[in-house]
């Protein structure tokens, strides 16, 4: 995993995103924080387990799916099942130790 600072590169209103295998952030400092961090090591894990290009075709399509149940944004972020993994785990600095293949299913 290599993390690239640049500010340009991520999106609006995200501090980060995990494009396998760069982790690209907006602010150096966030570098250092471990939950931050460990959110985009699991995507980082996400994408490794479903072979890169389906993740995103999933992410995707759950995005939409979700956004269309919502008809909110953010609501449809939060709710997917990658991002909730990520978000009810990041600060367990252990969970890649013991989490199982493909747990993101469990918040589907």
């Amino acid at each position: 995993m290599k993390v690239i600072v640049n500010k340009f590169l991520t999106p609006r209103g995200f501090r980060g995103v995990t494009f396998f295998p760069f982790v690209i952030i907006a602010n150096g400092d966030d570098a250092l924080n471990k939950p931050f961090m460990n959110h985009e090591k699991i995507h980082w894990r996400q994408q490794l387990e479903l072979l890169v290009v389906p993740f995103y075709v999933w992410y995707f399509l759950e995005f939409m799916v979700r956004l269309v149940h919502f008809k909110n944004r953010k609501k449809a972020y939060r709710t997917l099942s990658f991002e909730r993994e990520a978000y009810e785990n990041e600060k367990d600095l252990n969970y890649l130790q013991s989490r199982s293949f493909w747990r993101f299913l469990k918040y589907i």
